[in-house]
């Protein structure tokens, strides 16, 4: 049995961002005399490895507290999407062995270029609106990708990979560093901190081999 694989981004200063960079500063300091190391972020809900819930671009949707646990914890397939150059189509997920998976993780060659880099890259991969309906039509309910946002480039100014998915229910992951993770079925563990209301958050992620 191998071990637990963590697939999160370590949250600091220079990090690639969406919005503002995080910042913190020291509340209480043991070299000031005090009992512990207190510090306090600034960080917006989309830092680093999150979730977008689907009131994150439906009004009224489901918010991040009251994501079902069912959707972020379970059997999760990890696509080899690394031959695709910027859209995820439909077909491509069929390749990839998408069929039969509630919860989808797309490894691209964004874990080791666009995710790597301090700033937004020209050019990255995402999952096209083709791609959106196919996973809502076959009834998936999480997917994730290795950027900060799930959509295609030549979207991001009308968002339709985000408005069919979040439409749905379908929860979203960003930010997963899939680097080192086979393509294959693991088990996952995805737990968004509950903001109440809000349409995003933070949320550790590992992945774990299925039992048996």
């Amino acid at each position: 049995m191998t071990d637990a694989i963590t697939i999160n981004l370590p949250i600091h200063g220079e990090m690639l961002h969406w919005g503002r960079r995080p910042t913190f500063e020291m509340v209480e300091r043991i070299a000031d005399g005090y009992p512990s190391d207190v510090s306090r972020w600034l960080i917006g809900a989309h830092t680093g490895t999150h979730v977008d819930a689907p009131s994150h671009f439906v009004a009224g949707g489901t918010t991040v507290d009251r994501i079902p646990l069912d959707h972020v914890v379970g059997p999760v397939r990890v696509l080899d999407l690394r031959g695709v150059d910027e859209e995820i189509t439909a077909r491509d997920l069929v390749a990839a062995g998408a069929e039969g998976a509630r919860r989808v993780l797309f490894r691209t060659r964004n874990s080791t270029d666009a995710l790597t880099r301090a700033e937004r890259a020209e050019t990255w991969v995402g999952l096209g609106p083709d791609g959106a309906e196919w996973l809502v039509d076959h009834g998936v309910v999480f997917a994730g990708l290795d950027y900060m946002t799930m959509e295609a480039p030549a979207h991001t100014g009308d968002w339709p990979t985000h408005v069919t998915l979040c439409g749905a229910g379908v929860v979203i992951l960003e930010n997963a560093d899939l680097a080192h993770v086979a393509p294959g079925d693991y088990l996952m563990v995805c737990q968004p901190v509950p903001f109440e209301g809000r349409e995003a958050a933070p949320a550790p992620t590992v992945l774990l081999p299925l039992p048996g």
